[in-house]
């Protein structure tokens, strides 16, 4: 498990060894089995420890996300399920924090579409003089 590793983005790939994965018993009602069994699973990320990522994308990570990333699943009844969804819940949130959104380029209104902006005014300025009472 040491030597493996989860692609996060493009450029991005997270060592496993850099996942702390702790468990816990599950909340809520189930007998028996709930009640034995450490099936809840958190996974922590240490932003700023990690060398899999540049420092542009720790500070990103670190402003958008926080310094340390928590993800945890206890929707199933197996502890391995339940780390296989903490730890693609912890890329999901790694992913969008490492996001960088694209820049907006303005752009100019086309000629045509001024004119038929100008043309749609006019006309609605034609209906509500219409509208109008006849001056005496």
């Amino acid at each position: 498990m040491d030597g493996e590793s989860i692609r996060v983005t493009r450029s991005v790939a997270l060592p496993l060894r850099e996942i702390e994965l702790r468990t816990s018993r599950s909340s809520g009602p189930g007998g028996q089995h709930a009640q034995k069994s450490e099936t809840r699973v958190e996974a922590v990320f240490d932003v700023d420890a990690s060398e899999a990522l540049t420092p542009a994308q720790k500070r990103r990570v670190i402003a958008k996300a926080g310094p340390v990333l928590r993800a945890v699943a206890q929707d199933e009844r197996s502890q391995l399920r339940n780390r296989e969804l903490a730890i693609e819940r912890l890329v999901a949130a790694l992913r969008a924090a490492l996001y960088v959104e694209r820049r907006r380029v303005p752009t100019k209104p086309t000629a045509a579409s001024r004119e038929r902006r100008r043309q749609e005014k006019q006309r609605r300025a034609d209906v509500k003089r219409l509208r109008r009472p006849p001056a005496e």
